[in-house]
């Protein structure tokens, strides 16, 4: 499976990229987390320690690689190659965290992430190749925005979730997701809400999200939070959020399957 995850800032995005990543790695699939948040802290949330997160560098950081496959040096401009060779970029790049094989992409600072660039143009190839020609389970953490999938690629994510809180801003932003999503081709556009409290919390997003699908919860949970406050992995701190992501998974399967 190809999975998106998006939401606002704090709801928990990272967190349920992180957990899931490292549920599918525990029950022997092979995963490739793409940390593609300029505010990047999946290493972490993987298991990694600070220092070892610092020394993943971003592939939009990697001028070298870039020149070498697209014959342009970032940041200079000139003629570039708009296919790269990207086929060994996971193994040549990629760290090891938690079983799971990660990679952050950073962003195009010069010109604009929109840019017609060398940088933005491996970048925009790579993303092609993971979720196109690789066989793994892909886990992309991902900001609000959608800038990393372009109309070539989207349509082979097979399932695009936003992260939600039980509050009126949290289910807009799930809303204008969906309507970035489904214009860029995105089929399955699907919901997961996080610090949920009681009943009256699922109900309320259940009755507000409208056309994107609640399914699954993650109940609110000290551990976690120790354990995002402490710079640790959330995984396995907690039974019970252990729970909610194998029924998350499952139900993430099933809509992938339904698609």
């Amino acid at each position: 499976m190809k999975i998106a995850i998006s939401g606002k800032g704090g709801v928990g995005k990272t967190t349920l990229a992180a957990g899931l990543a490292r549920l599918y790695a525990e029950k022997g699939q092979r995963v490739i987390a793409i940390d593609a948040d300029p505010d990047a802290n999946l290493a972490v949330a993987l298991g990694a320690t600070v220092e070892q997160a610092v020394g993943c560098t971003p592939l939009s950081q990697m001028d070298d690689l870039i020149e070498e496959r697209t014959g342009a040096r970032p940041g200079r401009g000139g003629m570039f190659r708009l296919n790269p060779d990207v086929s060994d970029v996971v193994d040549r790049c990629a760290m090891k965290v938690g079983g799971v094989t990660l990679l952050r992409m950073g962003t195009v600072e010069r010109g604009g992430s929109g840019c017609m660039c060398s940088e933005g143009t491996f970048l925009k190839a790579f993303m092609s190749h993971l979720l196109i020609e690789r066989d793994e389970v892909a886990i992309l953490d991902m900001e609000a925005g959608i800038e990393h999938l372009g109309r070539g690629t989207a349509e082979n994510v097979d399932i695009f979730v936003v992260v939600v809180e039980p509050t009126a801003r949290s289910v807009q932003t799930a809303r204008a997701v969906r309507e970035l999503a489904t214009d860029i081709g995105v089929v399955r556009v699907v919901a997961v809400g996080n610090k949920v409290r009681d009943v009256s919390d699922e109900a309320f997003l259940r009755d507000s999200l409208g056309e994107v699908p609640l399914v699954g919860t993650i109940p609110e949970s000290e551990a976690v939070r120790s354990a995002d406050r402490g710079g640790r992995s959330p995984y396995g701190t907690d039974q019970v959020f252990t729970n909610a992501l194998e029924r998350i998974a499952k139900a993430l399967e099933q809509e992938a399957d339904a698609s």
